[in-house]
């Protein structure tokens, strides 16, 4: 029996709504919340109101480019946290009351549990045990998975994600919001060996992450360097495609160097990485080069790396067919108003 899934995102600034027919995706609408680009990030109280104005259009969106009507939907699934509180109840409140006027069974799946599953969107089987990046704006978390929702967190960010320091560092070069695509577009057109950024250990734990140091290198480097900068910050006359393309390298070899070796130090062939900055051209390229080393690497499709209601779907399948739920656990998501801690030891 195949299962029609209809599935919310907004745990950001992405409005998202995704109809999957078992692990196959039908439709999958995006609604992104540029205004912010104007604050220079994400204001929380606008990126709620904003959800709020669009997410039944999103919804009806999605319906009909799949071809199928509320009384075919089977199960309802939507993003329960991490993310901005706001915008999470938009969507789990709305999806949730959808579930319960249509008689619908309602799952609330975890956001980065999903961009974990995103690289394999359409699978019906996913090959383990792997390694996991999962690299973005707001998250960078090194994962250990030995089968479905079997996890071990082996490191994470100590401060600012990685794709958090691409949007300061962008913002110090004087470029827009979001700031990871345009350091990577940048940089295509740099020397990435025109300055030594430094690649931050976390002695705890050599898993660990830490960017909050790469920033304020690049904030006294181009004070020193540069005297307009220090007087005006302007970023006249400085050679901003060398330094975007510098500084991207140091940020990626600290991704590429901690997954690789928890790789090795683990005996995995496989490396999973997700999240919105594993579109970024130099990670996907650095990490491939590991594949002429007996490494297979999987990256979701572009259009599944941001937030998307697609992965979302796709966990809650995994759920029904790998996670053993019964009509009890259904009700249990159904009534159950809190939001649950995920366990990433389950």
């Amino acid at each position: 029996m195949v299962f029609n899934i209809f599935a919310f995102e907004t745990s950001c600034d992405e409005t998202s709504a995704a109809v999957l027919m078992d692990n196959v995706v039908v439709s999958n609408v995006v609604s992104s919340q540029l205004f912010h680009t104007e604050y220079g990030g994400i204001v929380p109280e606008l990126a709620s109101r904003a959800h709020i104005s669009i997410i039944h259009r999103i919804s009806l969106s999605a319906l009909k480019d799949a071809g199928i009507s509320v009384k075919d939907i089977d199960i309802v699934c939507a993003t329960q946290g991490p993310g901005l509180i706001g915008s999470l109840l938009v969507g789990y409140n709305y999806a949730k009351a959808f579930a319960i006027a249509g008689n619908k069974r309602f799952l609330g799946i975890n956001h980065i549990e999903s961009h974990l599953y995103s690289c394999f969107i359409g699978k019906e089987e996913i090959e383990f045990p792997f390694i996991a990046l999962i690299v973005s704006g707001g998250h960078t978390i090194l994962f250990l998975v030995k089968n479905y929702f079997d996890y071990k967190i082996l490191g994470e960010t100590q401060d600012d994600a990685a794709g958090e320091a691409f949007d300061k560092g962008a913002k110090m070069l004087g470029l827009g919001y979001p700031g990871g695509p345009l350091i990577d577009k940048l940089a295509s057109e740099g020397d990435e060996k025109f300055h030594h950024f430094p690649v931050s250990n976390v002695k705890e734990n050599i898993y660990d992450f830490s960017f909050s140091g790469i920033k304020t290198s690049l904030l006294y480097y181009l004070r020193n360097n540069y005297p307009m900068y220090k007087a005006e910050k302007s970023t006249e006359g400085i050679p901003v495609n060398n330094i975007a393309a510098s500084y991207q390298k140091a940020v990626i070899d600290s991704l590429v160097e901690k997954t690789i070796l928890a790789a090795k130090n683990h005996n995995i062939k496989i490396i999973a990485i997700s999240g919105g900055v594993s579109a970024n051209s130099k990670l996907r390229s650095e990490f491939l080069k590991y594949e002429n080393k007996g490494i297979k690497v999987a990256f979701p499709e572009k259009k599944y790396s941001t937030d998307n209601a697609a992965m979302i779907g796709y966990t809650a399948y995994l759920k029904c067919k790998y996670g053993r739920l019964t009509d009890v656990a259904f009700e249990n998501y159904l009534y159950d108003s809190a939001f649950p801690r995920f366990n990433y030891d389950i």
